[in-house]
């Protein structure tokens, strides 16, 4: 079996005792692995099988966790904080390496397992999201001089908007499941933003906004919450860690964490963007990352939240025209009602657009 192969390959502690699927992950396969070592107490890791239809080149993708997460341990060391708990260590295979690779073509790595912290997967108070941001703007802060741009795309354009959106209107000429005609308000919508999505994109290639190590999945959950403390500890799920600008981690991190309501929630009349939860967060990422970014940066983190919302509405909207293709869906409609909460996400930032701005001023001081 492959996955008894990985146990073998990766240099765990110990003798292996069993492998329990482990978190609630929908792209890898992720197991919590159990070894009793040498004190006869018994210690778990994480083991992973990569998705190597999401993640085409993971050997690639290996290499940027291996680089980022060797600096991150260096500067935690520096600072005096705990290199064990404060970022992810792989643990390497027998021969060195930071993979394994079987005949069968899977790809399985292994981590340290952080022990006594936890994950969220709902905001329970917005002191869980403060903390949140502090973790993420820590992030940011850590790997403000990385450079950049010696790392792999593990997803090439992921969020390029332009395309996002050149993608999107070849959905709606191409119109190939005939439904373009029932969301022509959504259409519209997105068509009278046209012209923002190329704003991130050309700041980036003109210099003026910087490179930097993008995390690009800044969801709650990718955040490891210290039990005692209540403090983000570690960021998770450096798959997706790749070249970028801070403001789409920002912008996700917000898109994601400060609605009012589930991603798919059908009536409109729930959601909005939760302007106390924005707060929360900024005030989080910018105590930690603040003196790490540009005053450009710091200027647009609130388009960045309303940017990468429209784009995910992009998305969301582009795959229900091509039939719901990319991402999976559990009823008619579901694309297309993940697309509507986004735009009224997009909607409601702007309403509120003045106090967000004055909420990234305020905790500028």
């Amino acid at each position: 079996m492959s996955l008894n192969d990985a146990v073998n390959n990766i240099a765990f502690e110990g003798e292996f005792m069993e492998a329990v699927p482990y978190g609630c992950g929908h792209i890898n396969d992720t197991y919590a692995v159990y070894f009793r070592k040498r004190d006869r107490q018994i210690h778990r890791y994480i083991l992973q099988r990569i998705n190597t239809k999401v993640f085409k080149e993971p050997e690639k993708l290996m290499e940027n966790i291996y680089h980022v997460t060797g600096f991150l341990r260096k500067k935690i060391i520096a600072n005096g904080g705990d290199p064990d708990r404060e970022t992810l260590n792989i643990i390497p295979t027998t021969d060195g390496k930071s993979f394994y690779k079987t005949d069968e073509g899977d790809y399985w790595r292994g981590y340290k397992f952080i022990e006594d912290a936890k994950t969220y997967e709902i905001i329970e108070d917005a002191n869980v999201f403060y903390n949140a941001g502090k973790a993420f703007g820590t992030f940011q802060m850590l790997l403000h001089d990385y450079p950049a741009d010696t790392l792999h795309e593990t997803i090439v354009d992921f969020h390029n908007t332009e395309k996002r959106l050149s993608a999107f209107l070849e959905a709606v000429k191409s119109d190939r499941m005939n439904r373009a005609k029932g969301i022509q308000e959504e259409i519209s919508f997105i068509e009278n933003r046209a012209t923002e999505t190329s704003i991130i994109v050309n700041l980036l290639e003109d210099g003026e906004l910087p490179l930097r190590v993008t995390h690009n999945d800044t969801k709650l959950n990718n955040i490891l919450i210290d039990n005692e403390t209540g403090k983000g500890i570690c960021v998770l799920d450096l798959d997706t860690v790749m070249p970028g600008s801070a403001l789409y981690d920002f912008g996700d991190a917000i898109r994601f964490g400060a609605s009012s309501a589930a991603e798919d929630e059908k009536d409109l009349s729930k959601v909005w963007m939760d302007i106390n939860l924005f707060e929360s967060f900024t005030k989080g990422f910018m105590e930690s990352a603040a003196e790490s970014l540009t005053p450009l940066e710091i200027e647009l983190l609130p388009f960045g939240a309303k940017i990468m919302t429209l784009e995910c509405g992009i998305r969301f909207l582009t795959d229900y025209l091509n039939g719901d293709t990319y991402f999976k869906i559990h009823r008619e409609g579901h694309n297309l009602d993940r697309a509507r909460t986004q735009l009224k996400l997009v909607a409601s930032m702007e309403e509120q657009y003045d106090q967000m701005k004055a909420i990234v001023q305020k905790y500028l001081r």
